[in-house]
């Protein structure tokens, strides 16, 4: 059962409403002599996040313990608070659907304009849409939006070292416009980072948009800078795809470094990881490309009395508008997961977002050093948020020898990655504790001493 303390106004507004001045006052009838024996010796207040793992060490005392994970590639494990849950799982929010009748969903309307003004506070953007269905889609969709801006242009340059499932979603999404050439843009063997020589070769004046990671899929932090100014060179727009939504808290916003497009997953944003979804695709453009972005955007403004209230300023949807004016056929947008990134998000602040990046960074690279000691040297040398590539003599057989020993290693790149057979991706939380980073260590520092 899930519990959130009530606030000192709270506990003053129940007790005004029963009569009484103060707790004590409830129980003014237990004689003093057993109040004062009925004292309970607690120990020191602990955080929730604590509280919540101490208790369930206790309960997989009685049952199997679950696995230790330390996989990424997309999507991330990170804790969330009760808050979110208590917020989304009410009715009203819990049934939402379009707000089609902004004078009958202004609690609707009013979350999802929460919602957008955080996306361009993390992104550094003017202007974000209502929300997506997840990063890859919104990927595919800033790529539609850069070519609905310049038609006249044909290449679109990824990333090598963006993530699989986003390259395949943009050319699926692409593949229904003619005249259109994907071409992937090789990284860099040293750094990770995109080869920026490479790039500057395709960057011709028939380049409609480049799009890169930040991070990227090997966790490295692209120079996103110097990828915009060699895309504005050019005249093509600059896209930047962010699946890790924390780096941002820690990160200088793509908006700052001349990006034009920043979308990205806003799963790590409240939402647990649960069988593959759901996802929470964001999207953040500048002002003058508001009218070519799709979905749904809501405004602010005031109504007949004078009163703040909601409305859906622009919804360019084939429903709305002529079909082939549409800026995408997007549905139902993912309003309840827009409302628990919204409770995350307001609920860590820009101070506490901010704290768990760093958080999650110290942890990504104590178990860095800690594989280094152990002879498991890092594939690239560009700097890295929580993600890392490690290079294994054998990886199926370390991942099975971790999975042996309850733990979930990493991620095998040698699928997608031919010329990286040797190699994994390995991610670190909050959720990885200490003694887990050992213990990572030692069974893949076991694999490589059998050689």
């Amino acid at each position: 059962m899930r519990f959130m303390p009530h606030t000192e106004a709270d506990t003053r507004a129940m007790l005004e409403a029963i009569g009484v001045s103060s707790i004590d006052d409830l129980i003014v009838h237990v004689p003093a002599n057993l109040r004062a024996s009925a004292a309970i010796a607690l120990a020191p207040g602990m955080s929730e996040q604590d509280v919540a793992a101490k208790l369930s060490a206790l309960a997989n005392e009685n049952r199997a313990a679950e696995f230790v994970s330390f996989l990424g590639g997309g999507y991330y494990n990170h804790y969330v608070p009760a808050v979110v849950r208590a917020v989304t799982s009410r009715a009203e929010f819990a049934t939402s659907y379009t707000p089609y009748q902004a004078e009958a969903s202004q609690g609707t309307t009013q979350a999802i304009f929460e919602f957008q003004t955080l996306i361009t506070q993390l992104t550094g953007l003017e202007v974000a849409n209502a929300s997506m269905y997840d990063g890859a889609s919104a990927a595919a969709e800033a790529v539609l939006m850069a070519h609905r801006i310049a038609p006249k242009r044909s290449l679109v340059a990824l990333s090598r070292a963006l993530w699989p499932d986003y390259r395949a979603t943009i050319r699926t999404y692409m593949s229904a416009l003619s005249g259109v050439e994907i071409i992937e843009v090789p990284f860099d063997a040293a750094s990770g980072c995109i080869d920026l020589a490479a790039l500057q070769n395709v960057a011709k004046e028939n380049l409609l948009c480049l799009v890169a990671g930040y991070p990227n899929g090997f966790g490295i932090v692209e120079p996103l800078a110097d990828l915009a100014t060699i895309a504005h060179r050019a005249g093509a727009l600059a896209i930047s795809v962010t699946a890790e939504g924390l780096a941002l808290g820690l990160l200088k916003s793509p908006g700052e470094l001349g990006i034009d497009v920043a979308v990205g997953e806003g799963q790590s944003f409240g939402l647990p990881l649960q069988f593959g979804g759901p996802g929470l695709g964001f999207m953040a453009a500048r002002q003058t490309h508001v009218r070519q972005m799709p979905g749904r955007l809501v405004g602010q403004t005031r109504d007949a009395e004078g009163n703040r209230a909601f409305t859906l300023t622009l919804a360019t949807r084939e429903q709305h508008i002529r079909r082939e004016r549409a800026t995408s056929n997007i549905c139902t947008n993912h309003s309840l997961c827009a409302l628990a990134a919204t409770v995350y998000l307001s609920l860590m602040g820009r101070r506490g977002l901010r704290v768990l990046a760093e958080r999650n960074v110290e942890l990504a690279h104590r178990a860095h050093d800690a594989l280094a000691a152990a002879n498991i040297q890092r594939r690239f040398d560009g700097p890295f948020f929580n993600e890392f590539v490690v290079k294994m003599p054998d990886v199926a057989r370390a991942l099975g020898a971790a999975e042996h020993r309850g733990i979930l290693a990493g991620l095998p790149l040698a699928t997608d990655y031919p010329e990286l057979g040797e190699c994994m991706t390995i991610a670190v939380t909050e959720m990885n504790r200490a003694d887990e980073i050992v213990r990572l260590g030692e069974v893949l520092a076991a694999v490589v001493r059998e050689q």
